[in-house]
């Protein structure tokens, strides 16, 4: 098997590390694991693409690429620039912290699952819940790399891939627990955590120049019944099944009867 590695952290990320491990188990002994990753952090890009501007590029060893750019531009590096032919299998991650609910949408981790969809291939966005159960562990990301592999090897064999317009991809999530705290996988919905938003923060510099920092809100509040925020907190795994078609299907059927 052939898979195409990124994340959003950057090249020298420790959940990139990580992700190579899950990714070698997966391809097996004969596979080849190629990495484009962003030189540097591209944390809540979501799925930018650097569309008016080059990027550069840099080989740091075979199968092994950096690039000035976001999560998704490095998949379009890899599939029409890097690989001579598509591979089997895109994984974008581990993300540090977790992808679950509305961080979802800002994700940069999840943009390079989405865009290696929209280009037909097999894609999987996998993210370390971090929080008191394993953010002072030797290794935070040990619940992802114990369980990493078993999580994705069960999307190639059960994930109901198929070919539709809109591809599927996946949202995985580890829980922010010991990797012998780990209860299972869950198959939930993206949840939304309830009062919880990002906001923009002024502060003044020394030199009297004001600047704005984006906060994010708590991480320890559960996202509603069968969903994945709650599915991490209780232990769980979250998979959770996407298509980047943001059609309201309900509300489009309901506004089509006012137009007749």
């Amino acid at each position: 098997m052939r898979i195409l590695i990124t994340n959003d952290d950057g090249i020298q990320a420790p959940g990139l590390a990580v992700l190579e491990r899950i990714a070698k188990t997966i391809a097996g002994p004969t596979g080849e694991i190629w990495t484009v990753a962003p030189a540097f952090e591209q944390s809540g890009v979501g799925h930018c693409i650097s569309y008016t501007h080059p990027t550069l590029m840099a080989k740091l060893d075979d199968r092994r690429f950096a690039l000035e750019g976001t999560p998704a531009d490095c998949v379009l590096a890899g599939l029409s620039e890097i690989m001579d032919t598509a591979p089997d299998l895109i994984l974008s991650g581990v993300n540090r912290g977790n992808n679950s609910a509305e961080n979802t949408l800002y994700s940069g981790t999840i943009g390079a699952a989405m865009e290696g969809a929209l280009q037909g291939v097999k894609s999987i966005a996998l993210s370390q819940y971090y929080g008191p159960g394993n953010r002072d562990l030797d290794d935070p990301f040990e619940a992802a790399l114990e369980h990493g592999a078993a999580a994705v090897q069960h999307l190639i064999d059960h994930g109901g891939w198929d070919d539709a317009t809109y591809r599927l991809f996946y949202n995985v999530n580890f829980p922010p627990v010991a990797a012998k705290g780990v209860k299972g996988m869950k198959a939930v919905a993206q949840g939304r955590r309830a009062g919880i938003h990002f906001r923009a923060q002024q502060e003044t510099s020394p030199t009297g120049r004001n600047f704005l920092w984006v906060r994010g809100g708590a991480q320890d509040v559960p996202s509603g019944a069968k969903t994945d925020a709650t599915a991490n907190l209780d232990g769980y795994i979250s998979l959770t099944p996407m298509r980047a078609d943001l059609t309201c299907q309900p509300t489009l059927a309901n506004l089509e009867t006012t137009l007749t």
